[in-house]
């Protein structure tokens, strides 16, 4: 998955769980770019009576780098405050939930929004919001009667031009988990596959799930080292690095009176996303956990594993045959290394660049200057549309099939005109897309949280009237 479940240490802790990252200039308003950070990954809807909710005890932080030394010029800080209305009874809630602020709702959920912005060694920090309300999770028809309703009432508006939105939805990430890590198959290429089976499409496994998001609609002006809007694609300020941590405090107590553990000491970071996968497939098992607590700035240590990645060189021996280029190639994937860690210097992709700096760090990375797509292609900029993956990433990009397209060997001329890729290297993909709830075409984009009520397993539905 993206990043779900994807560290041993952090698949204890899903509610610090980091599941994707999406950076890219809003379709809608093209003046801003949206960020959107999710976590609490796998939300089977049918969770009663303690249903799924962001941890109290948990900072959650969205980070832009714009200096090009991969460390968070400005951060958006999120912590979120829980309270029990009805100390008498055991429901979530005791009637329709007819508003976000209903008494019916036994669980809200608050939160503060905090700006960090750090220039040279000043550092200041602005509220931008207080007591700004989370929506309920989607119970069901009963008691979540009108979904999308209660989820517009969660959207509020920020100083200087932002928009905020903090509360379940439902995954957009999609891939076929129980073929890739069944030894690297591909429903799609079963056929080819060294044990064989009949070919078939793929399964997502994320279908039906939901996840926790946190999204920020920004004016592009307020992103940037410049303060302005970029001048042009080319212009050095238009890039921005985009990642997302959790932090717990360094000690847990269990609090007898409160009958729960509560944290104690300095914020410590257990959880980081940016690129999607990279945790997943590029860090080795035993490095797992230390990337999770680790800074971008210091991703020069993980190169080695971009430069030859491991499934590079699975691919050759699961397909037999079928990658024979790929298998013979020896050089370093400076390709990759591009993509993922420093962004892709102009002149390699005409007319584009997202390159922040020769410093090595897993970030996505979005320039601000490529306006959006009118008909945008899942496959981003390998298919041509500069507004996509690996150009920050879009809620409908299809990562799997890029990131195995580029793996396999599709990107590699980029750098080394040289090489000719496999023909099956521009076809491979896991065969899934996002079966879940429709995306939205507006803020804050990802589809409705499948409804507790009406799902079933491996389907969503959000009912009747809540589309």
């Amino acid at each position: 998955m993206s990043s779900h479940r994807e560290a041993p240490e952090i698949s204890k802790d899903p509610v610090a769980d980091g599941t994707d990252v999406y950076a890219f200039v809003s379709p809608d308003k093209p003046s801003t770019v949206t960020l959107i950070a999710n976590f609490i990954p796998l939300q089977k809807p049918d969770s009663g009576p303690n249903f799924f909710e962001f941890g109290d005890d948990v900072l959650y932080e969205i980070h832009v780098a714009n200096s090009g030394r991969a460390t968070p010029d400005i951060s958006y800080q999120f912590r979120f405050s829980t309270r029990i209305r009805n100390p008498r009874t055991f429901l979530y809630n005791t009637g329709p939930i007819q508003n976000i602020s209903d008494a019916a709702w036994n669980r809200p959920q608050t939160y503060t929004v905090t700006q960090v912005t750090r220039r040279g060694r000043q550092t200041t920090r602005k509220v931008l919001g207080t007591n700004l309300p989370c929506p309920p999770v989607n119970v069901g028809v009963r008691s979540t009667p009108d979904y999308p309703a209660l989820a517009r009432q969660a959207v509020r508006f920020l100083p200087a031009g932002k928009r905020v939105f903090a509360g379940q939805r439902a995954d957009a990430f999609h891939v076929d988990l129980g073929s890739i890590f069944d030894l690297g198959a591909l429903r799609p290429f079963n056929e080819a596959h060294l044990i064989n089976m009949p070919e078939m499409n793929g399964r997502n496994s994320t279908q039906s799930f939901n996840v926790h998001s946190i999204a920020l609609q920004i004016p592009i002006e307020q992103l940037t080292r410049t303060g302005r809007r970029p001048s042009g694609v080319s212009d050095p300020a238009a890039t921005i690095g985009v990642w997302a941590t959790a932090s717990r405090q360094k000690s847990r107590v269990l609090d007898r009176k409160q009958a729960r553990y509560v944290g104690v000491g300095p914020w410590k970071q257990v959880s980081r996303l940016a690129n999607p996968l990279f945790n997943e497939v590029i860090v080795p098992m035993a490095e797992k956990d230390r990337w999770n607590i680790r800074p971008p700035s210091g991703d020069k240590q993980y190169q080695r594993y971009v430069y030859r990645p491991e499934l590079a060189g699975l691919l050759p021996q699961l397909y037999p045959g079928v990658f024979p280029r790929l298998a013979a190639y020896r050089k370093e994937r400076a390709d990759l290394h591009a993509i993922l860690l420093t962004g892709i210097p102009a002149g390699v992709v005409d007319g584009f660049q997202n390159f922040t700096g020769p410093t090595p760090a897993d970030m996505l990375r979005l320039n601000v200057a490529v306006p959006p797509t009118a008909e945008p292609n899942p496959l981003g900029l390998v298919a041509g549309d500069a507004a996509g993956f690996p150009n920050g990433r879009r809620v409908g990009d299809d990562v799997v099939t890029v990131e195995l397209r580029a793996v396999a060997g599709l990107t590699i001329p980029l750098v080394d005109p040289s090489f000719t890729p496999d023909d099956a290297a521009a076809a491979v993909e896991d065969g899934t897309s996002n079966t879940n709830a429709p995306l939205l075409a507006n803020f804050p984009y990802l589809g409705h949280p499948g409804g507790g009520y009406q799902t079933e397993p491996g389907t969503t539905s959000v009912g009747s009237g809540q589309r």
